[in-house]
C-alpha cells in the first residue's frame, strides 16, 4: 500500500478507539491514515504461547498492532457508560451516553461478535447486591458480552477489512516520534524513519501502551493535560468452582470495597472465568493480566483486584509512581512476575517453590518468581489487598484460603488525562484525543467510543 504525505485525518493508534474513529469518519470522502507500532492483526502471535517465556518481541505483540491490547484481553464487552470511564463526561446527557454504548455494540455485532448477551437476572442481582452490601461492598449490575480471547482476533480482522474496503489507509510497524506542531496548531507527525506526513486533522488514540509518549508529547508541546488516579494491585487466581456462582450470574463481576483501615477503595475488575494469567511487556518493566477463551479452559478463574492511587502536592505524578512500584516488583521478581499464596502473605513469608508445588491451585502462568509481594509493594496497598480480600470472602466464600495466588504486579496506569472540548480537541487546535492512551477511558467500549466521539467533533469541524 503506498502512502501519501497528505491526508485528511490521521489517527495515531490502530486500538478500538482509533479504529471506531476511522469507521466514523469513512464514507465523508475524508483521507484517512492509521498509524501504528505494531503488525496486522492476523500477524499477531506470541511466542509464550509455545515457549512460555517472554521472548521480549519488540513490539510486543500483545500490546501493539490492529484491534490494540484488547484484542488479545479477555474480550468482555462491558454494556455500561460508566464502567470503564465515564462517557456522562463527554456527552453531558445519560441518554447519549447510553446510545453510544449500543452504537459501538453494534458494530461489534456486525463484525462477527457473539449474539448471546449475558444479562443478570434480578432475584441473582438483589441476592449479590444483599451479601455485598452486607459487608459493606457493593456489586455492580453490568450487561456484557463476551468475545474471548480466540475470538476476538477474527472479529478485529472483520473490522479491519470494513476498513480496507471503506479506503481507510493502514501503515503499521511504524513509530511516530513526534506531533508536527506550529503556533499551537497541529500540521502533521514526524514518523522516527525520517518521513514528515501532513494533514488537517490529527487523533492521538494509541492505547495504553502509548501512554509514555503521550506524556512526553504533552509536556514538549505544552498541551493542557492533568495527572489521572492509578490503579495498583494484583491478579487473584482461584479455583473455578469457587467463583463459579458468581460468574453464572454474571461472567465479569465487579465488586467495589471500601477499606476500614486507610478508606481506600478497591475493585474487581477482568474476571477471566476458566482462564489464564498472562504477562504483558512494557518499556522497563512487566505486569499481569489475564485471558479468557471459548474453546480453551483452565481449572481456574482469575481476576484483577486493584487499589484505586490518587496523589497531591508536592508529588502528583501518579503514572511515575505506578511504573515505579511495577520496576521494584519486575526487580523483586528478577525479571518475572512475583507468585505468591494468599496465606504465605497473610503471615509474611515468602512463597517457595516447595510451597506451591505443594499448593492446590496450580498456576496457569509458569514463567513466575515465588516470592513476597510485600517487599515489592507499599504496605498501605499489601494491607488494601489482605483486607479486601477477606472482605470478598464474605460474599465469595473460598477468594481469600491460603492456597489463593496472587500475582505481581497488576498495574493499570493511565496517561495524563487530556483536556478536551465538547469535539473531544485539545488544547492544541487540530489535535484531538480518545481512548486509553489518553487518559479518556479503561476499557474496549469506553475507548471505542470516545474514538467516535473524537471523529464526530472532526467532522463538525472540517464542515464548517
Amino acid at each position: 500500500m503506498a502512502v501519501d504525505n497528505l491526508y485528511d485525518v490521521i489517527i495515531i493508534g490502530a486500538g478500538p478507539a482509533g479504529m471506531f474513529a476511522a469507521n466514523e469518519l469513512s464514507g465523508h470522502g475524508l483521507k484517512i491514515l492509521v498509524i501504528d507500532r505494531g503488525r496486522d492483526v492476523e500477524k499477531r502471535h506470541c511466542p509464550m504461547e509455545s515457549v512460555q517465556h517472554c521472548m521480549h518481541c519488540t513490539p510486543c505483540n500483545i500490546m501493539c498492532g490492529v484491534g490494540g491490547a484488547g484484542t488479545f484481553s479477555d474480550g468482555t464487552l462491558n454494556l455500561r457508560p460508566d464502567t470503564g470511564g465515564d462517557l456522562l463526561e463527554f456527552t453531558h446527557d445519560q441518554e447519549k451516553a447510553w446510545e453510544l454504548v449500543d452504537y459501538v455494540d453494534n458494530i461489534f455485532l456486525q463484525c462477527g461478535a457473539t449474539e448471546k448477551m449475558i444479562s443478570p437476572k434480578g432475584e441473582d442481582v438483589e441476592q449479590l447486591q444483599r451479601r455485598a452490601a452486607s459487608v459493606g461492598a457493593k456489586f455492580i449490575d453490568i450487561k456484557q458480552r463476551h468475545i474471548g480471547t480466540d475470538n476476538a482476533p477474527a472479529v478485529i480482522g472483520n473490522f479491519k477489512k470494513r476498513l480496507d474496503e471503506n479506503g481507510v489507509d493502514f501503515l503499521l510497524n511504524t513509530d511516530v516520534k513526534d506531533l508536527w506542531i506550529e503556533n499551537n496548531v497541529c500540521k502533521g507527525v514526524y514518523l522516527n524513519n525520517g518521513r514528515t506526513i501532513e494533514c488537517s486533522y490529527t487523533l492521538l488514540a494509541p492505547g495504553r501502551i502509548g501512554g509514555k509518549w503521550v506524556n512526553e508529547m504533552v509536556d514538549k508541546h505544552s498541551i493542557d493535560a492533568r495527572f489521572a488516579g492509578v490503579d495498583i494491585g494484583v491478579r487473584v487466581e482461584v479455583p473455578a468452582i469457587i467463583m463459579d456462582p458468581v460468574t453464572k450470574i454474571n461472567r465479569d463481576p465487579k465488586f467495589h470495597i471500601q477499606t476500614r483501615k486507610y478508606d481506600d477503595f478497591i475493585r474487581t475488575f477482568c474476571t477471566n472465568e476458566h482462564g489464564f494469567v498472562v504477562r504483558e511487556e512494557y518499556e522497563g518493566f512487566i505486569a499481569i493480566n489475564g485471558h479468557s477463551m471459548h474453546d480453551t479452559v483452565s481449572e481456574n478463574t482469575n481476576f484483577a483486584f486493584l487499589v484505586h492511587i490518587e496523589l497531591t502536592k508536592p508529588i502528583e505524578n501518579t503514572i511515575k509512581y505506578a511504573r515505579s512500584v511495577a520496576k521494584l516488583a519486575t526487580t523483586i521478581g528478577g525479571g518475572k512476575p512475583v507468585l505468591q499464596r494468599m496465606g504465605d502473605l497473610r503471615r509474611g513469608r515468602r512463597s517457595t517453590e516447595a510451597r506451591l508445588t505443594r499448593n492446590p491451585v496450580v498456576n496457569t502462568l509458569k514463567d513466575v518468581t515465588p516470592g513476597d509481594i510485600s517487599m515489592a509493594m507499599p504496605h498501605r496497598i499489601v494491607m488494601d489487598i489482605i483486607e479486601g480480600l477477606e472482605t470478598l470472602d464474605r460474599i465469595i466464600p473460598g477468594v481469600a484460603c491460603d492456597s489463593t495466588l496472587l500475582y505481581a504486579p497488576e498495574v493499570k496506569f493511565y496517561s495524563m488525562k487530556i483536556q478536551v472540548d465538547g469535539n473531544m480537541q485539545s488544547s492544541t487546535r487540530n489535535l484531538f484525543a480518545a481512548g486509553d492512551g489518553a487518559g479518556l477511558s479503561r476499557d474496549i467500549v469506553n475507548a471505542s467510543a470516545t474514538g467516535i466521539l473524537a471523529a464526530r467533533g472532526i467532522l463538525e469541524i472540517s464542515a464548517r
